[in-house]
């Protein structure tokens, strides 16, 4: 799956939660930039456990 961001043609990494928006499916680095905004939490996916240092998914 691509990342949700225009112009970006990346493999999603992280699923944001956005409360007052959809939920977004972003590569690692645009999550690193929206995920700063207060009450968006991002949600790495089980497909990115080998794209994050190891223990950072929680998927064991």
């Amino acid at each position: 799956m691509e990342c949700a961001t225009a112009d970006c043609d990346r493999e999603a990494t992280v699923e944001l939660h956005i409360p007052w928006d959809e939920n977004r499916y972003v590569c690692m680095g645009h999550a690193r930039v929206q995920s700063r905004k207060d009450g968006i939490v991002a949600d790495p996916l089980e497909t990115a456990d080998d794209d994050l240092p190891d223990g950072a998914s929680n998927h064991g």
